[in-house]
């Protein structure tokens, strides 16, 4: 028993949430608080997102390691000529790509050191550079299903496929991501110039195996086609990617592959954050949404969708606030749903636990050295989460 309250201490605090919140849900389903029936439609329609959320994180890892990001990031920096407003817009179209193409968590977890290692190579401060991922890790997560597991859930619901979601999103999209530069470029890239409008390119960065580059770009190159233009299941479409970029690492490199890569905490949050809301729902969260959402369908009803969307975001978090929602809108109020899609990712960037690329970025900010002053990043978060949500919203009443 000692030992083993001995390494539940060793554990980070997000693996003890993990566990915690697991652990939670199964009880609930045992004790009966959460009929089985219910525990299992959820977790049925869960196991695709699962699949695809541990398969493209491991594509993403490697590709790291394989230098994809760090390249990219090089040329973008070379791309900005020494101009300091260029590299800022370079910036902000790197970290939205990313967040649209990969998942806001690829974003948090492998280009918040990137940046942040770019900063320390052009001579410019580290949290402007940290405050362009996180923010626009969810404010740039609303326009493909890949880009966020709550639009997965809300592209099932509203049967839509990554085209048909780009389509009704793209300009939400674009204003979301606007809104954020605006802000961006106020709070912190204007302050962090440090008296220079220029800085120093970076020199191309060394990579030690240019077959393994070359095959990782080109298996994210080919996640992204079958997606966008085969139109293939993304869990499927992951795993393909995956296995190709595994495969190259078990003869180039077979050092690399280790357990860690698999993303164990996300794969235990996940299940364990649908089991409790659902529990929670099921006990009078349900009938509080209700009265908080009402069903109306119209600009003023979205935008009241989308503000009740962000708070709970920011209260719970943003994954089992929009499953929480989502059992409240009425089945044919498309609308409706996506604006409380949008204020679920756009809007959960005031507090640490709004989403958990947020929560994963502030780690990596820790281990990198960077400090991030909690009280700041609320009330600059606060501005651009009821501005970006706003924008947004009154943008998708043009593509509905």
């Amino acid at each position: 028993m000692r030992v083993l309250v001995s390494r539940i201490r060793l554990l980070h605090p997000l693996d003890r949430l993990a566990g915690g919140l697991l652990a939670l849900g199964v009880l609930a389903v045992v004790t009966g608080l959460l009929p089985r029936d219910r525990a299992g439609e959820q977790l049925s329609r869960l196991g695709p997102l699962l699949v695809f959320l541990a398969t493209v994180i491991v594509l993403a890892e490697l590709a790291g390691r394989a230098r994809v990001f760090d390249l990219v990031a090089a040329r973008v920096a070379r791309a900005g000529r020494g101009r300091y407003p260029l590299l800022f817009a370079l910036c902000v179209g790197f970290a939205s790509l990313t967040t649209i193409t990969l998942n806001l968590d690829t974003t948090a977890v492998l280009l918040t050191p990137v940046m942040l290692a770019l900063g320390t190579r052009v001579g410019i401060a580290a949290l402007p550079l940290a405050m362009t991922t996180v923010w626009l890790a969810n404010t740039a997560s609303l326009l493909l299903p890949v880009s966020n597991l709550t639009n997965l859930l809300a592209a099932d619901r509203v049967a839509l496929s990554p085209t048909g979601l780009a389509a009704v999103m793209w300009l939400p999209q674009l204003a979301a991501i606007a809104v954020t530069a605006l802000c961006l470029w106020v709070f912190y890239w204007r302050r962090g110039r440090r008296g220079s409008d220029r800085y120093t390119p970076p020199a191309p960065p060394e990579v030690e195996d240019p077959v393994l580059l070359r095959i990782c770009a080109a298996a994210c190159a080919g996640f992204l086609l079958a997606i966008l233009v085969v139109d293939v299941p993304l869990w499927a479409a992951s795993l393909v990617a995956m296995a190709v970029v595994v495969a190259a690492y078990a003869v180039r490199s077979p050092g690399e592959l280790r357990p860690s890569l698999v993303p164990w905490r996300l794969l235990v949050l996940v299940p364990g954050m649908f089991l409790v809301v659902e529990t929670v729902n099921a006990h009078g969260m349900h009938e509080l949404l209700v009265r908080a959402l009402g069903t109306d369908g119209g600009l003023a009803g979205m935008l009241r969708t989308a503000g009740v969307g962000a708070a709970l975001a920011n209260v719970l978090n943003n994954l089992p606030a929009y499953v929480a929602g989502e059992a409240v809108v009425p089945a044919g109020n498309h609308d409706q749903l996506l604006a409380l899609l949008i204020g679920v990712n756009a809007g959960s960037v005031v507090t640490p636990w709004g989403s958990l690329a947020t929560l994963l970025w502030f780690e990596r900010c820790r281990w990198q050295g960077t400090v991030i002053e909690v009280r700041r990043f609320a009330l600059t978060g606060l501005v651009v989460a009821v501005a970006a949500t706003a924008a947004a919203t009154c943008a998708l009443v043009l593509t509905v």
